[in-house]
C-alpha cells in the first residue's frame, strides 16, 4: 500500500530536506507550500525522477489566513503521517510587534496546522499506526528576547504536542516534536557574521544545525522504529539548551 506523508512547508529548508529524505525511506509525498512554487516545482520534479513508482504531489495554502486548513484538507485523499515544517519568524522586540504579526503567527504556527490535524484525524485513524511531527524550536522551550511572539508560538506548538499525544494515542496516533537550534536555512541567513558568532560562542558543539540533521530524525520517528514514544520534544541543538 501507499504510504503518503504530508510535509507542510515543503519549500522551506528543513521541509525540502525533510521530503527528500521520506522520498528515500520510501514515502510519496504530499508537498505544501504556499508563495515559492518554483522552488517546490523543481524539488517535485527531482523527486518524481529519483523515485517514479512513488506519487509526489504538490499542494498550496496561506496559512496567514482562515480556512487555510479547510481548503489544504480538501486535497488529501489519504495520509499517514503529516509534518509540520512551515514557518515564518519576527525578529522584533515586542513593542514593535503589530497585531497583525501576532495574528500571522499565531495562525501560521499554531491555529491553522491544529486545524488541519483534525480535520484529517479520520484518515490517520485508518491506519493501526499513524504520525504527527511538528518542528518547533529551542526558543518554544528556552524562549527568545526579540523573538518574544515566535516563541510563544513554538511554545504553544510544544504543548499541543504533549495535549494531544495523550488525546490521541488511542488512535495509534504518535505525535512529536522536534526542537531545533540554530540550523543553516536561508530563514537563518539573514543575521549578520557577527549575530553568527555570537551564537556559535554559546553552542558547546560549536557549529550550526544542517536541515539533513532534522530530516534525519523525522525520518526516524516515522520508520517504525519509534513507535513507543509519543508526546517527546526532541532537542537538536548542539548542546545550545539541554
Amino acid at each position: 500500500m501507499t504510504r503518503f506523508a504530508l510535509v507542510l512547508g515543503a519549500s522551506g529548508g528543513i521541509g525540502e530536506a525533510v521530503c527528500k529524505q521520506l522520498a528515500e525511506a520510501g514515502w510519496s509525498l504530499y508537498l505544501h507550500y504556499n508563495a515559492n512554487k518554483t522552488h517546490l516545482d523543481l524539488l517535485r520534479l527531482e523527486l518524481e525522477k529519483t523515485y517514479p513508482t512513488q506519487q509526489f504531489r504538490s499542494v498550496q495554502a496561506d496559512f496567514r489566513v482562515e480556512q487555510a486548513a479547510e481548503q489544504l484538507a480538501a486535497s488529501i485523499q489519504s495520509v499517514q503521517a503529516i509534518v509540520v515544517a512551515n514557518g515564518q519568524a519576527v525578529v522584533k522586540l515586542l513593542s514593535d510587534t503589530s497585531a497583525m504579526d501576532m495574528s500571522e503567527l499565531w495562525q501560521v504556527h499554531m491555529q491553522n496546522p491544529a486545524r488541519l490535524i483534525a480535520l484529517l484525524s479520520e484518515k490517520l485513524r485508518k491506519y493501526d499506526v499513524s504520525y504527527i511531527t511538528f518542528i518547533g524550536s529551542i526558543w518554544g522551550s528556552a524562549g527568545a528576547a526579540g523573538e518574544v511572539m515566535y516563541s510563544a508560538v513554538k511554545g504553544a506548538q510544544h504543548a499541543f504536542v504533549k495535549a494531544y499525544a495523550k488525546e490521541s494515542a488511542y488512535s495509534g496516533i504518535r505525535v512529536n516534536a522536534i526542537a531545533p537550534g540554530w540550523i543553516d536555512t536561508r530563514m537563518n541567513q539573514e543575521f549578520s557574521t557577527e549575530e553568527r558568532q555570537m551564537v556559535l560562542d554559546q553552542i558547546p558543539l560549536l557549529s550550526v544545525g544542517t536541515p539533513q540533521e532534522i530530516a534525519n530524525m523525522v525520518e526516524f520517528m516515522l520508520s517504525g522504529k519509534a513507535d513507543y514514544m509519543t508526546g517527546e520534544i526532541i532537542q537538536i541543538n548542539g548542546g545550545w539548551y539541554i
